[in-house]
């Protein structure tokens, strides 16, 4: 740490002479016409140039340098690559050498104008004949050769990350791809995307605790979203048949690979349309995305080869964990279930209900073994009080879960438009509430009433985009998706 203060030290003594002799090490302006990446492209096949004849204006950060006498050679970093640039003390004057150049340090920010020539080893370079300090930094960069190895570190300093580790920048340019072409596809399909509240007085779509913030002028207490369903549901029930949104949500939850406080979700309504239609529609949708990225829908994920081209695999809950058990836990009471979990090591609750103890079979034994795309579907009434019952038998609804690369990335309804049986759902949530489910829904009357005034059979599916970011850049966890993942202050 001593080493590193004396280093920004030296670098401010910089900074002071540089003002000193007359130049603005923060100027408010340069004026680029050219970048790395388009500048070696257009010459991949070009070497004979003439002394002027392709005149660039370049800017960068300085990322490594190296000085023969009088010359100097660096190599600069923009928004799109790297590129060198020459310098010689005879061409830019011995003023700007001797004054600006030898006082710039790996990591200034700076603007070049010169032209494009090759070196003998047949570098593409730009040969300086103006040079302009553009922002002085005082933070040494990580060593060359080992960079930014710290895992907490890159996350803290994600700026420092996205410097010295190119592949980490790329995972969220293909990040920003990946919106645009789900946005593209949905678009397309005649969905007309929407903004919808993020504080609300009553939180709801889903199962989670919320945060609680506090509206001073009206003296109430709002909760940040967990969900963006029950308001996209009510743009259904006015009208607008097609609709989706990809925005924050937040849920008082813990922290890990598949988790973060803050998160991004797709949620999507179809009028007219139930979970089936849904199922093909993500399908359709995530094997096009895949397709976009890489060319093919044939992945590779922490190792694993997968397929994501139609049709995936269509699985029951229950039937799933009959094949994971060689148990038939169909028709089981819950005083059954609840032996057979005790027998198989599950920690069950006091008071938790039949289809939550049916889940907690799934997440043990099913859904963390399952590579190739699959979705589970008809899951137990008891958990999905926002979905439609299955029409022979009333205790399943008819909800699915997408799994990839041992990943649940969304979930799906045909959603219940039924106002009665809504209400009595969200009577039993409640009551699960008064029991001490700090996670069940809330009672939501407005919801209800919209409910009354007729929503058309609807279909609706939430993906995770960060989830899906994962899988499709092969990052193994979401804080590797994520800019800025929450963590914990520094002492």
């Amino acid at each position: 740490m001593e080493q590193v203060s004396d280093l920004i030290q030296q670098r401010i003594s910089k900074l002071e002479e540089i003002k000193q002799l007359g130049y603005d090490p923060y100027p408010r302006k340069y004026q680029v016409d050219s970048y790395a990446a388009e500048l070696i492209e257009k010459h991949a096949d070009r070497h004979d140039f003439g002394e002027k004849q392709f005149m660039v204006k370049i800017a960068g950060r300085i990322i490594s340098a190296r000085e023969h006498g009088k010359v100097g050679f660096l190599n600069i970093q923009d928004a799109t690559g790297n590129i060198q640039i020459y310098i010689r003390r005879d061409r830019i004057g011995e003023k700007l050498y001797d004054d600006l150049y030898k006082r710039l340090d790996i990591g200034d920010i700076i603007g070049v104008e010169g032209w494009v020539f090759r070196t003998r080893t047949g570098e593409l370079t730009v040969f300086v004949e103006n040079l302009a300090l553009l922002a002085k930094s005082l933070c040494p960069l990580p060593e060359k050769w080992h960079g930014l190895k710290d895992k907490e570190l890159r996350y803290r300093q994600r700026y420092t990350d996205l410097i010295v580790n190119p592949d980490v920048k790329k995972v969220f340019l293909t990040r920003t791809k990946i919106i645009q072409i789900i946005r593209d596809f949905l678009n397309a399909r005649g969905f007309v995307e929407v903004e919808t509240p993020v504080l609300q007085p009553i939180y709801g779509g889903a199962t989670a605790r919320p945060f609680i913030t506090h509206h001073n002028a009206l003296g109430i207490d709002l909760y940040l979203r967990i969900a963006d369903e029950l308001y996209l549901k009510r743009l259904i029930v006015g009208g607008i048949d097609r609709v989706y949104e990809i925005s924050k949500d937040f849920r008082n939850e813990g922290i890990d690979r598949e988790h973060n406080p803050e998160f991004t979700m797709l949620e999507l309504y179809q009028a007219y349309a139930d979970y089936e239609d849904m199922m093909c529609l993500a399908e359709e949708m995530i094997a096009h995305v895949a397709r976009e990225i890489h060319g093919s829908t044939v992945i590779t994920y922490q190792g694993e080869k997968i397929d994501l081209a139609p049709p995936w695999q269509r699985i029951s809950m229950l039937d799933s964990i009959r094949d994971a058990l060689g148990t038939d836990i169909k028709g089981m009471s819950r005083e059954e279930l609840l032996k057979l979990a005790t027998g198989h090591g599950l920690e069950v609750r006091d008071g938790m209900p039949r289809g939550k103890i049916i889940t907690l079979f799934f997440d043990e034994f099913v859904g963390k073994n399952l590579v190739q795309p699959t979705f589970i579907k008809d899951y137990p009434a008891e958990i999905s009080p926002l979905a439609k019952r299955k029409s022979d038998d009333d205790s399943l609804t008819e909800r699915f879960e997408p799994f990839i690369g041992r990943l649940e990335l969304g979930n799906s309804f045909s959603e219940l438009n039924d106002p009665i049986d809504q209400r009595n759902r969200f009577l039993e949530q409640a009551r699960q509430r008064e029991a001490g489910d700090e996670e069940a829904h809330m009672m939501d009357e407005d919801f209800i009433k919209a409910l009354e005034c007729g929503m058309p059979p609807t279909g609706g599916l939430g993906i995770g985009i960060d989830r899906l970011v994962m899988l499709l850049t092969d990052m193994p966890s979401l804080r590797d998706v994520v800019l800025f993942p929450q963590m914990r202050p520094e002492d």
